[in-house]
This record gives structure tokens, sequence and C-alpha cells, in this order.
């Protein structure tokens, strides 16, 4: 039997979840650079109208990372896909795929957006220097429910990396063990 590698079980689930995006919706999860900062600016003004306080993270925070659509599929085996900009001073300075695999009783297909708010130069310069970034646990996620509250507080704030997940759609059930990995891509 072959050994699955962590690399070739995130390829698989990401063609996996590739597949099942384009039989669910538009299935668009890449595109070029002005495509992508086009949906960047898009994803940024939903989160500012949506999150108000969203708008002060982004002025505190030495960067931004902005995967303005990221598309979730599985049976089982599940994966992720999206590509966005890291946005420094208000302007796109690289872009980024973001890939995950899962494992566990899941189903379905959902999209949404996701924005890491870098709140130190220190975890700033560490994510761009990296060859492909993992989300440790200082990061600091809150998920948009029904209302309009994303829970970031003074306290969260004390955190080095925050993100906001939000306009999730489709629908995706079960749970599952997660591994999220970073890349900067050349458009």
């Amino acid at each position: 039997m072959k050994t699955l590698t962590r690399r070739s079980f995130i390829a698989t689930a990401t063609a996996s979840a590739s597949t099942l995006a384009a039989c669910a919706g538009d299935g668009r999860i890449t595109g070029s650079a002005e495509q992508i900062d086009t949906h960047v600016a898009v994803a940024l003004e939903e989160m500012y109208t949506t999150f108000p306080g969203s708008r002060e993270f982004a002025q505190k925070a030495a960067g931004m990372l902005v995967i303005p659509n990221v598309t979730k599929a599985g049976l089982f085996l599940a994966g992720s896909y999206g590509e966005g900009a890291l946005v420094i001073g208000g302007a796109t300075v690289d872009y980024y795929s973001f890939a995950s695999a899962s494992f566990g009783l899941q189903l379905g297909v959902q999209q949404a957006r996701q924005v890491l708010f870098f709140m130190t130069t220190d975890v700033l310069r560490d994510f761009r220097t990296s060859d492909g970034f993992e989300l440790g646990v200082d990061a600091e996620f809150a998920l948009q429910e029904d209302g309009g509250s994303i829970g970031l507080t003074s306290t969260t704030s004390n955190k080095p990396i925050l993100g906001i997940v939000f306009g999730q759609r489709g629908f995706l059930a079960g749970a599952s063990l997660e591994g999220a990995k970073y890349s900067r891509l050349i458009r």
C-alpha cells in the first residue's frame, strides 16, 4: 500500500474540492493578478460594511492577507483552496494561495472569504520570509454567525495574528481535523 504524504494528501483533497466546487458554483478559485485585486477590493468593502470594527484592525495591522474566495468541498476527504493578496499600507505587495486538507465526517461544498491581520511587523516578516506558512496557536479567528458581531475585542487584539472568516455560501456539514498552508504565488 502506498503511503500518503501530507503534500500529496493536500494535492488530492484540493483537486477533489476544485472538481466539486466547479459543479456547485462558478468554479472560479484562481485568477490573474488584476482579477485577484478586484476580488480583494470587493471582499474588503464587504468586511468593512458588515463588521465596522474591522476597519480599526485594518488600520492597526502591519499587513493583511485577503483571500476573497476560499472554496472547500468534501465527502469525508475534503480540501480547500483560494488565492488572494497581501496588502500593506493599502497596496498589494504579494499574492498567496491558501490550501488545506481535512479528513473526518464532512459532506458538501462551501465558499467563504478570509482575512488575516498581521498585528506586528515581526509576525508579518515571518510570514513573508517563510517557505509556506502554517497558522499556529497564536492566531485568533472570528467566524461570522447569523448576527453581525465578529467577536473581536481589546484582549483579542493582543494576538499577533487575527483572522475573520465571513461571507459563507453553500453548506458543509461535519467535523474535521484540518491543516492549512499559505504559500506565495508568482502573478
